[in-house]
């Protein structure tokens, strides 16, 4: 009952402990509330640390992701080589019309295997990560089944189900691009075994917890994953591997030793018999120069007998056949301009295929510097195509080109080699050598300016 007389003093006495009653009921509130989130979050670790994944599954997991991040980095470093690769695909299954594409199929493939390497390693979206996993490597263990049984019909000249007739089977599936190359039967073997630690990851896949991020948080890590691969593979199209695959054409090869070959010394004896007392004279080609100057009746005394010709140092066979430099005449240019002895820089515009060379490289004003130095005889500068001296004659005409282009023309169109092919991911490259040594590569986008080149 209130009083009927009420000041403020008496008002907030009588008020007062009705008031800190409810803050309290309210802080009870508020405290029960914060214990039962922490409480929550207790659960969540509790859950979390009872869900810990094994030692034995995380050594397969990571051993699979870095084995898939290899796999996509090696072909990412030289996204051309991949498109080559895919493109042989296609041929070879009758799809060549797909060959415009071939790039960007090859560019998504590399994107996607490294990426599920990368969501492997870190543990993001293990259960789905695994499904695809694993259906990525079964469609490559058939794929490579189908390669090897193919390859076996093509070699023997045995027809498929005693019907078709197999031909053109690609003989590496490019699984490590130029890295590792293995053929057809030891890759389908190699994916049998990845199979193995493939299905167990995937039966074991509840057992590997996600990483400890939001959906969101998981989506960005995954970004990160797919940027590395699509910019690592931007960057190597635009300007070069960043890593040379190719032993043959690499900085510090010796071309004349891959390339073009070296006959035997060939030392001729020649065999006099002195007409008198028959006594047996054998001279090599200095001492016949010379002869008379010591015997001055030589020829009037002795005989000639014989010659006989003796390998002093045999040759060498070079290592890859097939490389030429041909002219329109037929001349083959390759030994003379790599021998060891030519010192003159030679620098070598590099053009595949005349049809798909880029004109803005032909037009770059620091080639243009060094084929005005070539006129001062300071460098010599030369071209090289696979198309015909014919082509090539037509094309240096039509974009005033004021030096040579050679021609090497592989022995098979659809089976190579490709040596020229592979000299250089760029079209047009140029590659600087002297004395038959690969000094320096560039794409046309980087063509050096003359006062920056060092030889």
């Amino acid at each position: 009952m209130l009083p009927k007389k009420m000041g403020k003093k008496t008002l907030y006495s009588f008020f007062l402990p009705t008031i800190v009653r409810a803050n309290m009921i309210k802080n009870r509130i508020f405290a029960m509330r914060f214990l039962s989130y922490i409480f929550i979050i207790m659960q969540q670790n509790t859950y979390h640390k009872r869900q810990k994944e094994p030692i034995w599954i995380a050594i397969i997991r990571v051993a699979l992701a870095f084995l898939f991040l290899f796999s996509g980095l090696s072909k990412a470093i030289d996204p051309v080589a991949s498109a080559i690769q895919m493109d042989d695909y296609f041929i070879s299954f009758g799809m060549g019309f797909l060959h415009p594409i071939a790039l960007w199929v090859a560019v998504l493939m590399n994107i996607v295997e490294f990426t599920l390497g990368f969501m492997l390693l870190f543990k993001i979206k293990v259960r789905f990560t695994s499904v695809i996993f694993l259906l990525f490597m079964l469609f490559f263990l058939l794929l490579t089944l189908w390669l090897w049984v193919a390859e076996y019909h093509e070699v023997n000249n045995l027809l498929l189900f005693g019907k078709f007739k197999i031909q053109g089977v690609v003989k590496d599936c490019g699984c490590f691009g130029k890295a590792i190359e293995i053929n057809n039967r030891g890759t389908f073997l190699k994916n049998v075994i990845i199979m193995i630690p493939t299905l167990i990851l995937f039966f074991k896949r509840g057992r590997i917890p996600d990483i400890r991020l939001t959906g969101l948080g998981q989506c960005l890590l995954t970004l990160i994953g797919v940027l590395i691969a699509a910019f690592l593979q931007f960057y190597c199209y635009r300007h070069l591997p960043v890593i040379d695959l190719n032993k043959d054409w690499k900085k510090g090869s010796n071309l004349a030793i891959t390339f073009t070959e070296e006959p035997d010394r060939i030392a001729a004896f020649f065999t006099y018999q002195n007409k008198k007392d028959s006594s047996i004279l054998v001279l090599d080609k200095e001492a016949m120069m010379s002869i008379t100057d010591r015997l001055p009746l030589f020829y009037d005394e002795y005989e000639y007998l014989d010659r006989r010709d003796s390998i002093i140092e045999p040759g060498r066979e070079p290592k890859v056949e097939g490389f030429s430099m041909l002219d329109s005449t037929g001349s083959d240019y390759a030994l003379p301009l790599l021998n060891p002895t030519h010192l003159k820089p030679l620098f070598i515009l590099v053009m595949n295929d005349l049809r798909e060379v880029n004109i803005e490289g032909l037009q770059n004003e620091n080639l243009q510097t060094l084929v005005n130095e070539a006129k001062k005889g300071t460098i010599e500068i030369v071209g090289l195509t696979t198309n015909t001296p014919e082509e090539a004659h037509a094309f240096a005409k039509f974009h005033h080109l004021d030096f040579p282009i050679y021609c090497n023309n592989p022995f098979d169109p659809a089976k190579g080699p490709f040596i020229v092919r592979d000299a250089i991911r760029s079209n047009p490259g140029l590659i600087l050598i002297q004395g038959g040594v690969v000094l320096q590569k560039w794409a046309w986008r980087d063509f050096p300016a003359w006062d920056k080149i060092k030889y």
